[in-house]
């Protein structure tokens, strides 16, 4: 193939990538070459069906779409229709079921008071004075304790960060628990977007409408590094790959989590009533069992068998990443990386991977919308402008 013949080239089929092939190709009217190293598209949010049981499962874990931007809500809806799921996440500690994130009913099962929503404050106060916290938290661990007490803490929140970032909680930062809601009623939903469920026909089906203009050429099985030195200067290459890998690590690696998962064929109809079950206890290797059948009520499975996925974290060299590791080493690291970036005209680096930020997909979408009107439709226009003077 001649990669110089291409104006636009994309690295990685994820939200990133093909939403920017798809503007592109459907709103610019351009070719597109989309370059992906693995043997299918959809990034981390590809999804399939087990064979067995017939149930569609997501392939590196559990993907709930959920949003409050109007923009974006708009923009994936012309892709698909979503169903009417609803996430929840329960947690099993000393073989007992718990509430995620922590509510009423976790403060009351786990304590076994009955508290109504006005006496938590002055409950929890009393747990966390017990604590004898001074100064303002400046880690994870301080932050969750001054917020709920450290028994809450110890029991879901000490070992399953420990498993999942294999960093004490005192390395790492407060700013983690944005991500994490705690509140004092019933309120079960994990996510408090205005929108969310998961896609009627699986998330592979959006990827195949991203890019199913004609004028977006595919390449799976393709790492890009095999033929970067084939593309033409002129051509602008938008990259969603990581960061550190695309600068052949010059300033030292960017540290990543990476996933693990076990798949396991239960015969029974139901395994364990949720779509996901944390396992907070350290002693626990897995973090999460999934159990995909949850996640598209409307479906219907087979009645005697259900599928199950263990999660387990470890530590990735580069080759597999999932989340960005923000501590302070590896964000002075970034900031190296972007300011080369930068300096490069035609080279466009983002994404959850390129950016080293741990987006949800709608955060994705947003920043791929972003960058596509800010970077290559506003060039695209001036250009025009100029040789039509």
């Amino acid at each position: 193939m001649d990669y110089r013949k291409f104006k636009y080239i994309i690295v990685g089929s994820g939200f990133f990538g093909s939403v920017m092939a798809e503007r592109i190709a459907n709103d610019l009217q351009e070719s597109v070459l989309v370059i992906e190293k693995r043997n299918h598209i959809g990034g981390n949010c590809y999804s399939k069906r087990d064979p067995e049981t017939g149930i569609e499962y997501h392939a590196y874990g559990t993907h709930i779409f959920h949003t409050s931007d109007d923009k974006v809500w708009n923009y994936i809806n012309r892709f698909t229709e979503f169903n009417s799921y609803r996430h929840q996440v329960l947690s099993t500690y000393q073989n007992k079921v718990y509430q995620l994130p922590i509510n009423l009913e976790t403060i009351n099962s786990f304590y076994d008071v009955n508290l109504k929503p006005f006496e938590v404050d002055d409950f929890l106060a009393k747990e966390i004075a017990k604590s004898n916290l001074s100064g303002e938290p400046d880690n994870f661990e301080d932050k969750a304790i001054s917020m709920m007490g450290r028994p809450l803490y110890e029991a879901f929140f000490r070992g399953y960060t420990l498993k999942q970032w294999n960093k004490d909680p005192k390395e790492m930062p407060a700013s983690i628990l944005t991500r994490l809601p705690f509140r004092k009623n019933y309120n079960e939903s994990y996510y408090d977007s205005k929108w969310q469920g998961i896609p009627l026909n699986g998330y592979t089906h959006i990827f195949k409408q991203l890019l199913r203009n004609p004028r977006i050429e595919l390449k799976l099985n393709l790492d890009f590094f095999e033929i970067k030195d084939l593309i033409s200067p002129d051509t602008t290459l938008i990259y969603s790959g990581p960061l550190d890998r695309y600068y052949e690590y010059k300033y030292g690696k960017l540290e990543w989590r990476s996933l693990r998962f076990e798949h396991e064929i239960k015969e029974v109809e139901d395994y364990q009533g949720t779509s996901v079950m944390n396992y907070p206890e350290q002693d626990i290797p897995f973090t999460r069992i999934h159990e995909a059948r949850h996640l598209h009520p409307e479906r219907s499975y087979h009645p005697e068998k259900s599928l199950i996925i263990c999660e387990y974290s470890l530590m990735d060299n580069g080759e597999n990443p999932y989340y960005p590791i923000n501590d302070l080493r590896n964000q002075r690291l970034v900031k190296l990386y972007r300011a080369e970036a930068d300096k490069e005209e035609k080279l466009i680096i983002s994404g959850r991977l390129g950016d080293y930020k741990y987006y949800d997909m709608d955060a994705t979408i947003a920043r791929a919308l972003e960058v596509y009107e800010t970077q290559i439709k506003s060039k695209h226009a001036a250009n025009w402008l100029q040789r039509v003077e």
